[in-house]
Protein backbone atom coordinates (compact mmCIF):
# COMPACT_ATOMS: atom_id res chain seq x y z
CA UNK A 1 0.00 0.00 0.00
CA UNK A 2 1.19 3.50 -0.84
CA UNK A 3 1.92 5.81 2.10
CA UNK A 4 2.83 9.50 2.06
CA UNK A 5 2.97 12.30 4.62
CA UNK A 6 0.91 15.45 5.03
CA UNK A 7 0.63 18.09 7.76
CA UNK A 8 -2.28 19.10 9.99
CA UNK A 9 -2.76 22.87 9.54
CA UNK A 10 -5.62 23.27 12.03
CA UNK A 11 -8.12 21.30 14.11
CA UNK A 12 -11.69 22.31 15.00
CA UNK A 13 -14.63 21.18 17.12
CA UNK A 14 -17.96 22.60 18.12
CA UNK A 15 -21.40 21.77 19.39
CA UNK A 16 -23.23 24.81 18.00
CA UNK A 17 -26.09 24.29 15.57
CA UNK A 18 -24.47 26.53 12.93
CA UNK A 19 -21.86 25.28 10.50
CA UNK A 20 -18.68 26.89 11.89
CA UNK A 21 -16.42 25.11 14.39
CA UNK A 22 -13.92 26.66 16.83
CA UNK A 23 -10.23 26.33 16.00
CA UNK A 24 -8.24 24.64 18.76
CA UNK A 25 -4.62 23.68 19.30
CA UNK A 26 -5.57 20.00 19.65
CA UNK A 27 -8.57 17.69 19.62
CA UNK A 28 -9.11 14.40 21.41
CA UNK A 29 -10.59 11.59 19.34
CA UNK A 30 -12.33 8.65 20.99
CA UNK A 31 -13.88 5.62 19.33
CA UNK A 32 -17.20 7.46 19.15
CA UNK A 33 -15.73 10.62 17.59
CA UNK A 34 -14.21 13.96 18.54
CA UNK A 35 -14.64 15.08 22.13
CA UNK A 36 -16.68 18.32 22.22
CA UNK A 37 -18.00 18.01 18.66
CA UNK A 38 -21.66 17.83 17.64
CA UNK A 39 -20.99 14.91 15.25
CA UNK A 40 -19.67 12.68 18.04
CA UNK A 41 -21.50 9.39 18.50
CA UNK A 42 -21.66 5.77 17.38
CA UNK A 43 -24.95 6.41 15.58
CA UNK A 44 -26.68 9.25 13.76
CA UNK A 45 -30.12 9.94 12.31
CA UNK A 46 -30.51 10.06 8.55
CA UNK A 47 -31.65 13.26 6.85
CA UNK A 48 -33.77 13.71 3.72
CA UNK A 49 -31.88 12.36 0.70
CA UNK A 50 -29.55 10.20 2.82
CA UNK A 51 -28.75 6.52 2.17
CA UNK A 52 -31.69 5.36 4.26
CA UNK A 53 -35.07 6.93 4.93
CA UNK A 54 -35.08 10.22 6.86
CA UNK A 55 -35.01 9.60 10.62
CA UNK A 56 -33.50 6.10 10.36
CA UNK A 57 -30.83 5.53 13.01
CA UNK A 58 -27.65 4.17 11.45
CA UNK A 59 -23.94 3.72 12.16
CA UNK A 60 -22.19 7.10 12.25
CA UNK A 61 -19.74 7.16 9.35
CA UNK A 62 -19.43 10.94 9.83
CA UNK A 63 -17.57 11.13 13.19
CA UNK A 64 -15.01 13.53 11.69
CA UNK A 65 -14.64 15.70 8.61
CA UNK A 66 -11.57 17.00 6.83
CA UNK A 67 -10.59 19.40 4.05
CA UNK A 68 -7.30 20.54 2.52
CA UNK A 69 -5.92 24.06 2.21
CA UNK A 70 -5.47 23.42 -1.51
CA UNK A 71 -9.12 22.53 -2.11
CA UNK A 72 -10.41 25.30 0.19
CA UNK A 73 -8.36 27.80 -1.87
CA UNK A 74 -9.96 26.46 -5.07
CA UNK A 75 -13.44 26.89 -3.56
CA UNK A 76 -12.59 30.42 -2.39
CA UNK A 77 -11.46 31.39 -5.89
CA UNK A 78 -14.51 29.81 -7.55
CA UNK A 79 -16.80 31.70 -5.15
CA UNK A 80 -14.94 35.00 -5.81
CA UNK A 81 -14.76 35.68 -2.07
CA UNK A 82 -13.52 38.98 -0.65
CA UNK A 83 -12.36 37.31 2.58
CA UNK A 84 -10.61 33.98 3.14
CA UNK A 85 -12.63 30.79 3.18
CA UNK A 86 -11.35 28.79 6.15
CA UNK A 87 -11.73 25.29 7.55
CA UNK A 88 -13.44 26.78 10.59
CA UNK A 89 -16.05 28.61 8.50
CA UNK A 90 -16.97 25.52 6.48
CA UNK A 91 -17.19 23.42 9.64
CA UNK A 92 -14.52 20.76 9.19
CA UNK A 93 -12.65 19.13 12.05
CA UNK A 94 -9.22 18.79 10.43
CA UNK A 95 -7.52 20.85 7.74
CA UNK A 96 -4.54 19.30 5.95
CA UNK A 97 -1.73 20.65 3.79
CA UNK A 98 0.00 18.36 1.33
CA UNK A 99 -3.01 16.40 0.07
CA UNK A 100 -4.00 18.30 -3.07
CA UNK A 101 -6.85 15.92 -3.97
CA UNK A 102 -7.98 15.04 -0.47
CA UNK A 103 -11.63 14.76 -1.57
CA UNK A 104 -10.70 11.90 -3.89
CA UNK A 105 -8.95 9.68 -1.33
CA UNK A 106 -10.49 6.21 -1.53
CA UNK A 107 -12.71 4.73 1.15
CA UNK A 108 -10.58 2.72 3.55
CA UNK A 109 -7.61 5.11 3.47
CA UNK A 110 -5.99 5.36 6.93
CA UNK A 111 -4.73 8.62 8.48
CA UNK A 112 -2.25 7.86 11.28
CA UNK A 113 -1.16 10.59 13.71
CA UNK A 114 1.92 10.77 16.00
CA UNK A 115 -0.20 10.06 19.12
CA UNK A 116 -1.28 6.73 17.63
CA UNK A 117 -4.72 8.02 16.69
CA UNK A 118 -6.01 6.56 13.44
CA UNK A 119 -8.91 7.75 11.31
CA UNK A 120 -10.44 5.82 8.42
CA UNK A 121 -11.95 7.50 5.37
CA UNK A 122 -15.58 6.54 4.82
CA UNK A 123 -16.70 8.80 1.97
CA UNK A 124 -16.66 12.11 0.16
CA UNK A 125 -18.44 14.95 2.02
CA UNK A 126 -20.66 16.75 -0.49
CA UNK A 127 -21.44 20.43 0.12
CA UNK A 128 -25.00 20.94 1.32
CA UNK A 129 -27.51 23.71 0.66
CA UNK A 130 -27.84 24.56 4.39
CA UNK A 131 -24.10 25.28 4.53
CA UNK A 132 -24.37 27.33 1.34
CA UNK A 133 -27.17 29.41 2.86
CA UNK A 134 -25.15 30.09 6.03
CA UNK A 135 -22.09 31.09 3.99
CA UNK A 136 -24.17 33.35 1.72
CA UNK A 137 -25.43 35.14 4.83
CA UNK A 138 -21.92 35.80 6.20
CA UNK A 139 -19.50 36.12 3.26
CA UNK A 140 -19.20 38.62 0.41
CA UNK A 141 -17.69 38.54 -3.05
CA UNK A 142 -14.83 40.65 -4.42
CA UNK A 143 -17.15 41.98 -7.11
CA UNK A 144 -19.61 43.20 -4.48
CA UNK A 145 -22.38 40.92 -5.73
CA UNK A 146 -24.35 38.97 -3.17
CA UNK A 147 -23.15 35.41 -2.70
CA UNK A 148 -25.82 33.01 -3.96
CA UNK A 149 -27.11 30.19 -1.72
CA UNK A 150 -25.88 27.65 -4.27
CA UNK A 151 -22.37 29.13 -4.70
CA UNK A 152 -20.84 26.81 -2.09
CA UNK A 153 -22.46 23.70 -3.57
CA UNK A 154 -21.22 24.61 -7.04
CA UNK A 155 -17.70 25.58 -5.94
CA UNK A 156 -17.38 22.62 -3.55
CA UNK A 157 -18.25 19.92 -6.06
CA UNK A 158 -15.50 17.29 -5.62
CA UNK A 159 -13.53 19.70 -3.37
CA UNK A 160 -15.50 19.67 -0.08
CA UNK A 161 -13.37 17.04 1.66
CA UNK A 162 -14.04 13.78 3.43
CA UNK A 163 -15.81 12.23 6.39
CA UNK A 164 -14.94 9.11 8.32
CA UNK A 165 -14.79 7.25 11.58
CA UNK A 166 -12.24 6.74 14.33
CA UNK A 167 -10.23 3.51 14.24
CA UNK A 168 -7.88 4.23 17.17
CA UNK A 169 -8.32 6.88 19.88
CA UNK A 170 -5.69 9.57 20.55
CA UNK A 171 -4.85 13.25 20.19
CA UNK A 172 -4.56 15.26 16.98
CA UNK A 173 -2.59 18.51 17.15
CA UNK A 174 -2.19 21.41 14.77
CA UNK A 175 1.23 20.91 13.19
CA UNK A 176 1.17 17.08 13.38
CA UNK A 177 2.65 15.14 10.50
CA UNK A 178 0.16 12.49 9.44
CA UNK A 179 0.93 9.27 7.56
CA UNK A 180 -1.66 8.73 4.83
CA UNK A 181 -1.96 5.10 3.69
CA UNK A 182 -4.08 4.82 0.56
CA UNK A 183 -6.48 1.91 0.48
CA UNK A 184 -5.73 -0.67 -2.20
CA UNK A 185 -7.39 -4.02 -2.75
CA UNK A 186 -5.11 -6.86 -1.71
CA UNK A 187 -3.76 -8.70 -4.76
CA UNK A 188 -5.12 -12.00 -3.46
CA UNK A 189 -8.66 -10.55 -3.74
CA UNK A 190 -8.39 -10.31 -7.52
CA UNK A 191 -10.32 -13.04 -9.34
CA UNK A 192 -8.28 -15.19 -11.63
CA UNK A 193 -9.43 -15.35 -15.23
Amino acid sequence: MQTFEARVVSVHAGTEAHLAKREQSSISVELDGIVGDRHRGYTRSCWAGDKQAEGTVRRNERQWSAASVQEIAEMQEAMDLAEPLTASIIGVNICFDGISELSRLPKGTILKFPSGAELIVEEYNPPCLDAGTQLADTLSTRSGERLDNTSFSKAGKLLRGLVGSVEVAGMINAGDVVAVTLYEHASWLARST
